[in-house]
């Protein structure tokens, strides 16, 4: 066989070489020779030069990648899957509120959530070989660089699933070749170690899709689907899935809504087209590739998407600016505490250190926005829209200003309005949830949460605070305790200090301290204030959690009625009213539940820390004597005609100087509720007496009942209706002697003048006997009682009465001193019963004289100029013939004669006559009958004015006793006086000074 082969080749050689030796063989010869020669020259300069070519280019490629660092499986993973999530907030019961703030919006999903017309569309238009290449399909990158380097106007680019990914998630979108570079080589090591449905995911949940419907950028594919169409990933048809799909190659000019700039909502028809024909092609593409039928391609090409595109609604900072705002930030400041500490950096010193403050909260704030955490607030969502709506409709704010503002986009001065701001708050009492609130009345004009960031002095609402739970927790007063409602003056550095109360004529004398408290009288609670001060009572409020606590707000006597030097927050005065009905606990208030992080875990979790402030029965006795604020004479009497519904209820109002604040804080045993009205320029009053204006404390008292009655419907279950403050058993009711506090004595019990009430068994019962009545003779001077002098005229004495002594009133008036005859003035409930023990500071000058004139057949003089008058003589013919003393009517009825009337002083001094009044004498009656000689002659004048000068002496006698009489006007005075306090404006809160 092979000898047979060996002689055909012998015989093709012996062939060839004939043929060779012909003429034509000869050319032909030497020509294929040249082009064979030719041929392997080419080959080998082909071939060095592709080895120089790839080998530059290896280089090339090398040097570009050249400081990419090599990284591992670990870290590459972690790099794709730290894509930025929006957050998301929560109302109280896990109630969906919004989004957080963030420049672009990411709901992170998974692959199974997907549409699978989604992963067709993707697969057919982005990546045909996702399936099979392993990172890059080079003929794509040669294409695209001969593109690049030609400069081709078609560009098709050439980036595979992977590429992106490594584009997005750890390069950047530079453009360069080192940055490609290094693409492709992240993109082959990534193929190493993650799958292709991971991949998948990842750049679903990574790709930015344009624009939702409020104009805010989006990225992901849960986003997109929520955004444009408002369905889920999962829920996306065909067509929507292909429109989607052809977003990211151009997102802002495909994507169907215009930006945040021009308040969202769908472009015009024309600027919608191109995304409806790139959805085309990426249907056509589908079509191509197989992953749809032809007619399903025709149904879906002829599909109006137009129609499923989403309406434009309110984000959740629009529809809640107020809230998402505080939510924000209390996240943010609880987050920056959470990263300090994995810092290793105490949560102390954050707070302290404000460079230190500042760094972390801006690490919070951006995790915050991009950290997909889940945000469960306390916020009642029914009940916080009921009172705000509440809120916007209500009517009687006030009057509206304008206000200069630059604007700093233009440099102008501008006008704006300046409204009166409201700020309300519910807090739960037990646990310190912000139920709801209200921010103000508008966000866009300030934005300033008035419910938790204004601070502003809080009037008469610091005095249960500061002063009356202070002096009931040392064991100085119980409830009915007596306290000092008389002016004073004390020096003030260079001026002097001289307070008042609402009614600043007004001196209410001894008084209990449950009527100073719920009357909101200044001059008792000052000077209750003085007598506590030195023992630092302000610390309470430190405990409370008041933030804008100053040096000065420890000393200043003005603080305890909310003189301070900034003031407080809504949130944090109705968060120390919240203390009594905790038994005296103090519970901090939050509005942040719970912080989870994208995979569920809690990173935060509120705690709650009571702090003891006062004993409970501290606490049940305030709350007893904030009842009465409520009750007629109370500055708070008008709220329950305002309310629908009982409840136990105690409450404080306040006002602050010139009426810049108005408020009012109430609390029952399961909520308290703060509301705080008041405008941006402080300088601006709520109210000037005489305008005609409604009296700020009726306008939040109004509100108040509303947002109140407006809760219970909406939420009877959280308000409570039925429950009740429960008295402990440490206290109890004692009688006391009342105008000094102190155990009944037979003296205290005889004069009547014993009362009962609430006190702290465990720090205070009156236990010592009363020391301070004495019997005494006094005399009125312009209404007030004094002690009679030696020279006093003994007709204008009255003996009898029960006085008190010189240790008493120096007891009672203390350093500040004070005109002891106001301890007992006639408006005094004590009035009728006691004598000030006052002396009268009398000079030696004899009173300033009256005139006198007739009425009929009555003589009527005016008062005397003087201070000291005690009371009058009427003189007739020369002769006194009556004496009418202070408080009686300046009258007399007389007969014929010649009158006038001289003043008389507490000394015994006179004044000059007055005018002489002259009344004549009748015409005799005509005499018809002869037996008008037998009739008795008739009383003779001057008898006759004897009489009534007997009268008047008898008359001031009986008032000297104590009689009925003189009882019965005094109470009437009371009365009055009391019926005039009940009609006047229910804020007797006369308060910062």
């Amino acid at each position: 066989m092979s000898e047979k082969r060996k002689n055909r080749i012998d015989l093709i050689e012996e062939k060839f070489e004939t043929l060779k030796k012909k003429r034509w063989a000869k050319g032909v010869r030497i020509t294929s020779g040249v082009i064979w020669n030719l041929f392997l020259l080419f080959l080998i300069f082909g071939l060095t030069l592709g080895v120089f070519a790839a080998s530059v280019g290896a280089g090339y490629f090398a040097s570009l990648v050249a400081k990419e660092p090599l990284r591992s499986k670990t870290e590459m993973r972690s790099n794709i899957f730290n894509y930025e999530e929006t957050s998301e907030i929560y109302f109280a019961n896990d109630i969906y509120l919004g989004k957080v703030n963030a420049d672009i919006e990411r709901k992170e999903t998974t692959l199974k959530d997907v549409s699978p017309f989604v992963i067709d569309a993707v697969l057919a238009t982005e990546d045909e070989y996702f399936e099979t290449h392993e990172g890059i399909v080079p003929k794509a990158i040669f294409r695209g660089l001969f593109q690049d380097v030609t400069n081709s106007s078609s560009q098709t680019g050439g980036s595979t699933l992977t590429q992106q990914l490594i584009k997005n998630q750890i390069l950047t979108n530079e453009v360069s070749y080192e940055r490609k570079a290094k693409e492709i080589l992240l993109a082959m090591r990534l193929e190493h170690f993650m799958d292709k449905e991971e991949i998948l995911e990842a750049y679903l949940n990574i790709i930015p899709y344009g624009r939702n419907a409020m104009g805010q950028n989006i990225a992901g594919i849960e986003t997109a689907a929520e955004g444009i169409f408002g369905v889920t990933a999962k829920e996306l048809n065909l067509p929507q899935a292909a429109y989607i799909t052809g977003i990211p190659q151009a997102p802002f000019a495909y994507t169907p809504f215009k930006g945040s700039y021009y308040g969202g909502g769908l472009k015009n028809d024309e600027n919608i087209k191109p995304g409806i024909d790139r959805m085309k092609t990426v249907l056509f593409r589908m079509k191509e590739t197989g992953y749809i039928t032809d007619k399903q391609y025709e149904e879906a090409v002829a599909y109006d998407i137009t129609k499923d595109f989403r309406e434009k609604t309110e984000r959740a900072t629009e529809r809640y600016p107020y809230l998402t705002q505080e939510i924000q930030k209390e996240t943010i400041e609880i987050l920056a505490k959470i990263l300090a500490e994995k810092d290793g950096i105490d949560p102390e010193r954050v707070e302290e250190d404000r460079k230190v403050q500042e760094k972390y909260e801006i690490l919070a704030e951006r995790e915050m926005r991009t950290g997909g955490y889940r945000i469960y607030s306390t916020v009642e969502k029914d009940l916080y829209d009921e009172m705000n709506k509440i809120a916007q409709e209500f009517e009687h704010y006030g009057f509206t200003y304008t206000r200069e503002e630059k604007d700093y986009s233009t440099g102008e001065i501008i006008l704006k309005d300046d409204p009166v701001q409201v700020g309300a708050i519910m807090i739960e009492n037990s646990t310190g949830k912000i139920l709801s609130f209200i921010g103000g009345r508008d966000h866009q004009l300030i934005a300033t949460n008035h419910a938790t960031q204004a601070h502003r002095p809080n009037g008469s609402s610091m005095k249960p605070l500061l002063v009356y739970a202070p002096a009931i927790e040392y064991g100085v007063i119980g409830a009915g305790s007596p306290v000092v409602d008389v002016k004073f003056e004390v020096p003030d550095g260079t001026d002097t200090w001289s307070p008042s109360n609402y009614n600043a004529d007004v001196e209410n004398g001894i008084i209990p301290a449950r009527k100073a408290l719920a009357e909101s009288l200044n001059l008792p609670t000052a000077r209750l204030y003085r007598e506590i001060v030195d023992r630092r009572p302000a610390e309470f409020l430190e405990k409370m959690n008041f933030t804008k606590l100053h040096k000065e707000d420890y000393t200043n006597y003005s603080t305890s009625f909310g003189g301070m030097k900034v003031g407080v927050s809504v949130e944090e005065n109705t968060n120390a009213f919240a203390t009594f009905a905790n038994g005296g606990k103090f519970i901090q208030s939050y509005i942040i539940e719970r912080i989870e992080d994208m995979s569920g875990n809690v990173v935060y979790q509120h705690e709650i820390k009571p702090v003891d402030v006062f004993s409970p029965e501290t606490s049940y006795i305030v709350t007893d004597m904030l009842r009465d604020v409520l009750k007629p004479g109370g500055t708070g009497q008008q709220l329950p005609s305002f309310m629908n519904f009982k409840t136990d209820l105690a409450a404080k109002t306040g006002t602050t100087n010139k009426y810049a604040d108005a408020w009012l804080v109430g609390y029952n045993p399961n909520i308290s509720m703060g509301l705080w009205f008041g405008y941006y320029d402080q300088t601006r009053k709520l109210y000037t007496r005489g305008s005609g204006q409604m009296h700020p404390t009726t306008r939040t008292t109004m509100l108040f009942g509303r947002l109140m009655n407006a809760a219970n419907k909406v939420r009877p279950d959280i308000i409570g209706a039925a429950s009740t403050f429960k008295q402990p058993k440490g206290v109890v009711s004692k009688p006391f002697c009342g105008i000094s506090g102190l155990a009944p004595s037979a003296a205290c019990t005889s004069a009547g003048l014993v009362r009962s009430d609430l006190f702290n068994s465990k720090v205070m019962l009156p236990t010592e006997p009363d020391d301070s009545i004495i019997n005494a003779s006094y005399v009125s001077v312009k209404g007030s009682r004094y002690m009679a002098l030696p020279s006093t005229p003994a007709e204008f004495i009255v003996s009898g009465g029960t006085g008190v002594n010189q240790a008493f009133i120096d007891r009672m008036l203390g350093p500040w001193g004070g005109d002891a005859s106001k301890l007992f003035p006639s408006i005094s409930a004590f009035s009728s019963s006691v004598v000030s023990g006052a002396t009268f500071p009398a000079d030696d000058a004899a009173p300033g004289g009256v005139s006198a004139s007739l009425n009929g057949s009555t003589l009527v003089w005016s008062e005397s100029p003087s201070n000291d008058v005690i009371g009058y003589y009427v003189y007739r013919n020369n002769e006194r013939i009556a004496t009418v003393i202070d408080g009686s009517a300046n009258s007399l009825a007389i007969g014929p004669g010649d009158y006038y009337v001289r003043a008389v002083d507490i000394t015994g001094l006179l004044s000059g006559g007055s005018n002489i009044v002259i009344v004549d004498s009748p015409e005799p009656p005509p005499t018809d009958t002869p037996d008008d000689e037998n009739k008795p002659p008739a009383t003779p004048p001057g008898n006759e004015n004897n009489g009534g000068g007997n009268s008047e002496g008898n008359n001031g006698n009986d008032n000297g006793n104590g009689s009925d009489g003189e009882n019965n006007g005094n109470n009437g005075n009371g009365n009055n006086s009391n019926t005039g306090g009940g009609n006047k404006p229910p804020s007797d809160d006369d308060d910062d000074d």
